[in-house]
């Protein structure tokens, strides 16, 4: 079981790093939001030239904290999907409807994670002004 349980950490890091990153299209494509949205880093990272005023500093990092404790709910379920999977996976014969329930399961909880780091994004675009878009874009080649 030592095995699974190498496989459980690195699929918890992998999770735990999909929910701290910023939202990007699979297989290496560009990111679709460039441009549109910016993750709460590039904001922070650019704050004096923005010119954040204390007001939506503090949006921002409230809407951080509560995506952050939203994504941990998800990231329990993520997990304990994946553990019983990994035990279905030792069984003989491998039962296939139980191991793609817990796939299920677990892609669900997945795709609420991202639907809470896209929600974050749009927060986070609506508190800045035109002009701070406008440089942010400029920032990213647009």
């Amino acid at each position: 079981m030592r095995y699974g349980q190498s496989l459980a950490k690195i699929f918890v890091t992998i999770a735990a790093f999909m929910c701290l990153s910023t939202v990007t299209a699979a297989e290496g494509k560009e990111d679709p939001f460039k441009g549109k949205l910016f993750a709460p880093n590039v904001i922070l990272e650019n704050q004096a030239e923005l010119g954040l005023s204390k007001e939506q500093f503090t949006a921002i990092r409230a809407a951080v904290v509560e995506v952050q404790s939203n994504v941990a709910e998800h990231e329990w379920d993520l997990r304990e999907a994946y553990v019983a999977m990994m035990s279905e996976l030792d069984e003989r014969p491998i039962d296939e409807d139980k191991v793609l329930g817990h796939v299920a399961t677990a892609l669900l909880a997945e795709n609420e994670v991202k639907k809470y780091q896209v929600a974050m994004l749009i927060q986070l675009r609506n508190l800045l002004t035109d002009e701070q878009i406008a440089y942010l874009e400029s920032k990213n080649g647009n």
